[in-house]
């Protein structure tokens, strides 16, 4: 065995122990990423869930007012995004058949908060991506805070009532926001019934 053999034996053990703890730690973070529950299905806690919305009053970016308490009666979805963020522009179409199963009803609508962005490049969003509901672009710092909005896309799931009752983490999916709505609804009528029976008794 020559001296350049015996050089390179050390370093070859060397490397093996850098690059095995690394590609072990890559295998892990795979395993994560194919294994947690998808975004659109987290609910996330918020302390805000059980109350009433926080106010929502503004001006559209078609120069219409926006006031979120005049959407009682019907369920409201908060929508906080940005048109540079992936999975906003990934969920947006979910929204938008949303918007369109419940227009003709009117039981149901989306409010779209701009977070950190430009009115131009909303405007331009909503052309691309379609979408006739309101969107609010100024002034909207205010509301991600009173939110407590700490990344997008995040939604809020607002009942007829105007109880907040869902924080929704992630790229919404239409069917399991409606899924979610049928549960809760479900849930209230049955809480009536229970209610009806206990004073009838």
């Amino acid at each position: 065995m020559t001296a350049s053999t015996d050089a390179t034996a050390p370093r070859a053990r060397i490397a093996v122990w850098i690059v095995l703890p690394v590609a072990v730690t890559m295998v892990l973070f795979l395993v994560l990423l194919a294994t947690r529950e998808p975004s659109s299905h987290r609910v996330s806690q918020s302390h805000l869930v059980g109350g009433i919305g926080p106010a929502i009053v503004g001006e559209t970016i078609t120069g219409d007012t926006f006031d979120l308490d005049l959407e009682r009666g019907r369920w409201v979805v908060v929508n906080f995004f940005s048109t540079t963020c992936v999975p906003c522009i990934v969920e947006h179409p979910e929204l938008v058949k949303f918007q369109n199963a419940h227009s003709e009803a009117g039981d149901a609508t989306v409010v779209s908060i701009a977070f950190d962005d430009s009115a131009d490049n909303v405007r331009e969003f909503f052309r691309e991506y379609g979408g006739g509901w309101p969107v609010l672009v100024e002034g909207t710092g205010t509301f991600a805070v009173s939110y407590g909005v700490a990344q997008v896309p995040e939604s809020y799931l607002i009942a007829p009532s105007g109880l907040v009752v869902d924080k929704l983490i992630g790229g919404i999916v239409q069917d399991d926001l409606e899924s979610r709505i049928t549960a809760l609804q479900v849930a209230a009528e049955n809480r009536s019934d229970s209610d009806s029976e206990t004073e009838g008794s």
